[in-house]
């Protein structure tokens, strides 16, 4: 398997895209310029690192972008010449323009329908550790109004835009799943920027108009947006009149006149809220701040992570782990807890001597047996020189984790989130947002 990052990928395919662009094989251009957009959209939401890159993928996005949203206004054109005209005209000619135009709205309407969540995600309030004010707000605004629709009436209404803003790895994208979950007979569409973006010329703004028309056709509805500075990024001389076209369309959808927005929200997030357009931004009404883990949220999270498995941590070495991770996200946290679980399972890939343990069957947790085997010192009474390969599946004893794999799990784990991207969303929260 290729080892290759997204951005890589992006840069090889657009490569062969501006070749074939210049042999003027413009069917073939066009499909690498789409492919190679798609791969530098993940790369922007996974892989950048820091303003400087995300900024000269963004501007590549909107370049290669225009150039195919040009290749295929040509490709059209081309093609519409070559179709025969029609001898009865008139009547005809509108019928067969009504029926483009429906089947264009169903092709959109089937694209954003690839979008609504039908399954239930089942996270649910209490597997998210703090956050009390985000999860508040979300309550006022989605799970209140579909309980206790009496309640909002006159001028007490729910909110309806919400932008949860905070470093990556914080929680997020995991409080529109509980969300999804809590929010039962809601529609939930979940959207990102590449459903959006990623069209041909004119195609993105009717998507977007598109999307808030089902959302109203649906009602109670949730838009979730993630990473929407991606779309909706300061309006400035330099951006294509794509991207520009699109922010017009979010304005106009969300606060628009002429549109009922009543029994819809619009849930937005993003770990870089200082770029979005200031008429974005007071379309959202709730800015919350979803900032890293306290000691309290760190050691909920740790305790979240670790569940059920075999352990033998104590209380005391949950609050001396929480009190270990200062700076950590709630995704980093997990990576630690991940990488701690993983070390049994390399006691036993390393061991060169087992020896025999009484314990639970591992096909039958119920059932004690007596003859298991789990890894153990050369030293150790009773054991057996032999390799992992030569223990029967059904004979192996679990190890259990200890706070020894933790703290080597910390040891080669360190903390993701940027001090100055940090800096920059508290004083961003300092201006236009309130605590989660």
């Amino acid at each position: 398997m290729s080892n290759q990052t997204s951005l890589q990928k992006g840069i090889d395919i657009i490569t062969r895209a501006t070749e074939a662009d210049r042999a003027k094989k413009y069917d073939e251009a066009l499909k690498y310029y789409m492919s190679g957009i798609d791969y530098f959209l993940h790369a922007l939401k996974y892989e950048a690192q820091g303003d400087k890159q995300k900024a000269t993928i963004r501007a590549r996005v909107e370049a290669y972008l225009e150039r195919a949203e040009k290749i295929k206004e040509y490709l059209s054109s081309n093609k519409d010449k070559k179709k025969p005209v029609k001898k009865n005209g008139g009547d005809k000619d509108k019928g067969s323009e009504s029926d483009k135009e429906n089947k264009e709205t169903r092709e959109l309407q089937n694209s954003i329908s690839k979008s609504i969540i039908m399954e239930q995600p089942n996270v649910k309030w209490s597997d998210i550790a703090g956050l009390e004010g985000a999860k508040e707000a979300l309550k006022e605004a989605v799970i209140l109004p579909i309980k206790f629709p009496h309640l909002f009436t006159g001028q007490r209404k729910p909110w309806r835009g919400i932008l949860l803003f905070g470093p990556p790895g914080t929680g997020k994208s995991h409080i529109a799943k509980a969300v999804v979950t809590e929010a039962q007979g809601s529609t939930f569409f979940s959207i990102s920027s590449s459903v959006l973006v990623s069209k041909w010329l004119g195609e993105s703004e009717k998507l977007v108009k598109q999307l808030f028309e089902m959302a109203r056709a649906h009602k109670p509805s949730i838009i979730f947006i993630d990473e929407i500075d991606s779309l909706t990024s300061s309006r400035s001389d330099t951006e294509s009149e794509s991207a520009r076209r699109i922010k017009t369309e979010f304005l106009v959808q969300m606060q628009g006149v002429g549109n009922d927005n009543d029994g819809i929200l619009v849930l937005g997030a993003t770990n870089i809220p200082w770029v979005l357009d200031a008429a974005i931004r007071r379309r959202f009404e709730k800015r919350i701040y979803i900032a890293l883990p306290d000691t309290n949220a760190r050691r909920g999270i740790f305790h979240l992570h670790v569940g059920d498995t075999p352990n033998c941590l104590t209380e005391d070495d949950y609050k001396k782990l929480a009190e270990k991770t200062e700076g950590f996200s709630g995704h980093d946290i997990c990576i630690v807890v991940r990488d701690a679980l993983m070390q049994p399972v390399r006691k036993v890939q390393s061991a060169t001597h087992f020896k025999r343990v009484a314990g639970p069957s591992p096909q039958n947790p119920n059932e004690f047996v007596h003859d298991l085997l789990t890894p153990c010192s050369p030293g150790d009474p009773g054991a057996i020189p032999m390799s992992w390969l030569d223990v029967p599946s059904d004979k192996l004893a679990e190890p259990v984790m200890s706070m020894n794999d933790m703290m080597l799990s910390l040891m080669n784990n360190k903390p993701t989130v940027n001090a100055k991207d940090l800096q920059k969303l508290e004083e961003f929260n300092k201006d236009f947002g309130q605590e989660g």
